[in-house]
């Protein structure tokens, strides 16, 4: 194993405590869910270093990094910053009170984000030059590069960007979330006899951040410049008659959490319209600066938005790093990615004639995204739009993306003359401008579309379709532990359950019922759902596993999931290991328990799978229930099992199950993408045992499921 060169996130104590006097909901028990998020965030800045990854790949997650850490300062420390701007200041389970976290935090961004800029500019930058692929800096242009720069800047740049002098009637502008800009220094007056000796200018947002320079100018290969070293260079320019004396990028970080209580609005899609335009213009949490930006100018940047010196950061390269992402877009370099594969389809789905819900009637149908295809799923909604005797569709939407076949099916279903419900969550985080756009599209088409519950987000990942079959009518559900959302169904892991049994579909109809009606949750047999019935009955398979340890039986409980953080989660699972149960824990992110702690946690394994592919699965496995095997869209947080509608939903097939349960003997397996949890909040990379071969769950996985 090798050690993350991060601190963890709390001191590490003496955990042991004699089983009488042991309190397994005290602080010391609970991890911060803050810093174990940050963990995880620096889990993927490792992967830019990981020299078994392909380098665009590499680069690639490296920017991902930057993405995350950009969403963390805008919803976490921005979350921690109000709490402690209004006095609500809360010890959370863990007993860490905010400041006391955010300080801890800063000192672990700070870190990351120069080692961020250390593995750009010393490794990854030099190794792509290597490959002939090359971000030239202004001090290495030719004189026929400078040319084409000064024409390119004067007819693409110059008609697009404002410049703006600060003076009593230039007052500081507000600028926009993450936004690419430049604070100049200057000399000399204008034509109006002003002589601020400042401005500041917004890099234009429709431009591309990274510009290719045409081949006959450079060697071989690829070779780009970036728009903020092309506005540098000519910054002069954009001030006739005076001197720019000084020129440094800056981007401001804001708080991009919607402040939307859905209880006190009338119309839920109105009011979140507003409130995406807010977003641009949150109080700010972070200041990115040159950095050899002069300290006047960075002490007038700070006081600007009432920032401290903990909120600077001062970065070695592009501080909009993140826009670099369209790099590997840019290359046609095959032998620097991943190798390409195709998802795999069941044999019963196959033939091109045959028809899904046939196939599903016969046998229930698992799909593991993306090893197998995303791609049955929408031919069977295209289907099911052009079947006479398909009455209706229901179905949730959280994430699809901009540009949607799953959108289109359910609209031609509409047009088709298809009952066409729609539950739409149009608070999922950052796709909520998305969500207002295809809620207008479906109901254009005259699809019924309701936006879930006020004061829940729908979560929950349901199609259920009614068909005429003879004199009856027959029910069809697709279940998923990920988002219809075609694009991710090719970069995250998710499971998707087609089926045709009775009391599953009964169930799915009822919960459709509770989200677009109004009355009393009705009875269900099969699922567990949130916020009824879900949390009450997980802690109930947790004990009856602890009650078989007690009794002799063999005990073994599975969850894999992207977060474990609902303390009574936690505490069951401590009861559990204390009565002899195996627990392992496959948690991608956010894992508040601490395992390996002896008298409360030593029968508990946690890991973190970090590969190609972003874990996204949820699976609960207990050994001694029937069914074993459950899937869900939640995850163990307070959110998901309190204050949002999911659905966890049993794998009945006994196949299936098999099937699923060898899928995470895989993860459990890994030993050479998987992190293992230390009770201190530290994770350690694992590492095959001398003469144990590597295995890597997802690379058997692509080697077993893929066609």
């Amino acid at each position: 194993m090798n050690n993350m060169p991060e601190p963890p996130d709390q001191p590490v104590q003496e955990f042991y405590v004699s089983r009488e006097k042991l309190d397994i909901t005290s602080a010391p028990y609970f991890i911060n869910r803050h810093m174990s998020l940050m963990q995880f965030n620096l889990r993927v800045l490792e992967q830019a270093l990981n020299e078994d990854y392909p380098l665009l790949e590499r680069f690639q997650f490296l920017m991902i990094f930057n993405s995350n850490m950009d969403e963390f300062f805008e919803i976490r420390l921005a979350g921690l910053k109000r709490q402690i701007s209004f006095s609500r200041e809360t010890v959370n389970v863990d007993g860490m009170r905010p400041k006391d976290v955010l300080d801890r935090l800063s000192e672990q961004c700070k870190a990351a984000t120069s080692k961020q800029y250390q593995i750009l500019n010393d490794i990854l930058l030099p190794a792509l030059e290597q490959q002939k692929i090359r971000v030239l800096n202004r001090q290495s242009w030719s004189a026929d590069m400078a040319l084409w720069a000064e024409d390119y800047f004067r007819h693409q740049v110059m008609p697009v960007i404002s410049p703006i002098g600060l003076d009593p009637a230039h007052p500081f502008p507000r600028l926009v979330n993450k936004s690419l800009n430049f604070i100049v220094s200057l000399e000399g007056k204008d034509a109006f006899g002003r002589d601020s000796g400042m401005a500041i200018v917004p890099a234009p947002r429709s431009l591309p951040r990274l510009v290719r320079v045409p081949d006959e100018l450079c060697e071989d290969g690829d070779n780009f410049v970036l728009l903020s070293s092309l506005i540098h260079a000519h910054i002069d320019d954009l001030f006739n008659g005076m001197t720019a004396t000084g020129c440094y990028q800056f981007r401001i970080t804001r708080d991009a959490d919607l402040d939307l209580n859905a209880a006190e609005v009338e119309d839920i899609a109105r009011a979140l319209r507003g409130e995406l335009h807010s977003r641009r213009f949150g109080s700010a949490v972070r200041l990115e600066v040159d950095k050899y930006c002069p300290d006047d100018l960075v002490s007038f940047l700070l006081e600007q938005y009432k920032l401290s010196e903990s909120e600077l950061y001062l970065v070695d390269g592009p501080v909009n790093l993140g826009r670099m992402m369209q790099l590997q877009q840019m290359v046609s370099r095959s032998d620097l990615l991943f190798p390409t594969f195709i998802p795999s389809i069941p044999k019963s789905l196959r033939d091109p004639d045959t028809n899904i819900l046939d196939a599903v009637r016969k046998e229930d149908i698992l799909l593991y995204h993306p090893f197998q295809s995303f791609t049955p799923i929408i031919d069977l909604l295209r289907q099911a739009a052009r079947d006479p005797s398909l009455l209706s569709i229901k179905m949730t939407l959280y994430r699809t993306g901009s540009s949607s076949q799953v959108v289109d099916a359910l609209v031609e279903a509409a047009r088709a003359g298809k009952e066409v419900t729609v539950v739409i969550e149009l608070r999922a985080r950052f796709d909520e401008e998305e969500n207002l756009q295809l809620a207008t599209h479906l109901q254009e088409a005259g699809a019924v579309v309701t936006y879930g519950v006020v004061g829940y987000k729908t979560h929950a990942k349901a199609l259920l379709m009614v068909r005429r079959e003879g004199n009856q009518l027959t029910r069809y559900v697709h279940l998923g532990t990920g988002n219809y959302h075609a694009g991710n169904a090719r970069l995250y892991t998710d499971y998707s359950l087609l089926s045709a049994d009775p009391d599953l579909c009964s169930d799915v109809h009822k919960i459709f019922q509770q989200l677009t009606g109004m009355g009393k949750a009705e009875r269900i047999k099969t699922l567990f759902s949130a916020p009824f019935t879900l949390k009450k009955n997980l802690l109930r398979l947790i004990e009856a596993e602890a009650e078989a340890a007690r009794q002799g039986k063999d005990a073994h409980i599975i969850i894999k999931a992207n977060a474990l953080t609902e303390p009574k989660i936690i505490s069951s699972l401590y009861e559990a290991s204390n009565a002899g149960v195996k627990i392992d824990l496959i948690i991608r992110g956010m894992c508040c328990l601490r395992p390996g702690i002896e008298g409360v946690s030593s029968n508990i394994r946690v890991r973190s799978i970090i590969g190609r592919f972003l874990e996204h699965s949820r699976v609960y496995y207990f050994h001694n229930a029937t069914p074993r095997i459950f899937c869900s869209s939640a995850d163990a947080m307070e959110r998901n099992l309190m204050h949002r509608v999911e659905i966890c939903f049993p794998v009945l097939n006994a196949r299936l199950q098999a099937r699923i349960r060898s899928d995470l003997q895989s993860y459990l397996q890994d030993n050479c993408q998987s992190w293992e949890l230390q009770s201190d909040g530290s994770y350690l990379l694992n590492n095959p045992e001398k003469g144990e071969p590597r295995y890597s769950a997802q690379l058997e996985l692509l080697h077993n499921l893929t066609a």
